[in-house]
């Protein structure tokens, strides 16, 4: 669980870790969020809200096993209660990290390191289109 909390710090000082509500909703909203986070004592409103906010979107919904004074104290921000993580490498890396104290973060682990090897092929790749929009055979 240590190097989970290591990967949250890591992002929160990259500014790779949208915290709030509002912010959450832009981040998602912009297409940018990767792994979404709710605190273990989230209301079932919030959690709701979460939930509407992700409608439409294939970021992963889980939650934490960090209350929100935890988190408050981790990232410096009182009151938090979700998380949007930004960066798919470092969330590939709190979800493995997640995963081997807790079983029930596998299913996540495993989609989100999918994804980061998909992004990988789609990237070894190269582009599609030449400079002047032709597509390359």
């Amino acid at each position: 669980m240590d190097k989970a909390r290591q990967y949250l710090g890591i992002a929160r000082k990259a500014g790779l870790v949208t915290m709030g509500e509002d912010n959450c909703a832009a981040v998602v909203g912009a297409g940018k969020a990767k792994l979404f986070l709710l605190a273990s004592d989230a209301s079932p409103n919030a959690a709701r809200r979460a939930e509407s906010i992700l409608r439409g979107h294939r970021s992963p919904l889980v939650t934490l096993p960090w209350t929100k004074d935890e988190l408050s104290q981790m990232l410096g921000k009182n009151g938090c209660s979700m998380l949007c993580m930004t960066d798919l490498s470092l969330a590939v890396r709190f979800a493995s990290a997640m995963a081997e104290v807790l079983p029930q973060w596998q299913e996540t682990a495993l989609l989100l390191s999918r994804r980061e090897d998909k992004a990988a092929r789609r990237k070894a790749a190269g582009p599609k289109h030449d400079s002047r929009g032709k597509r390359r055979t």
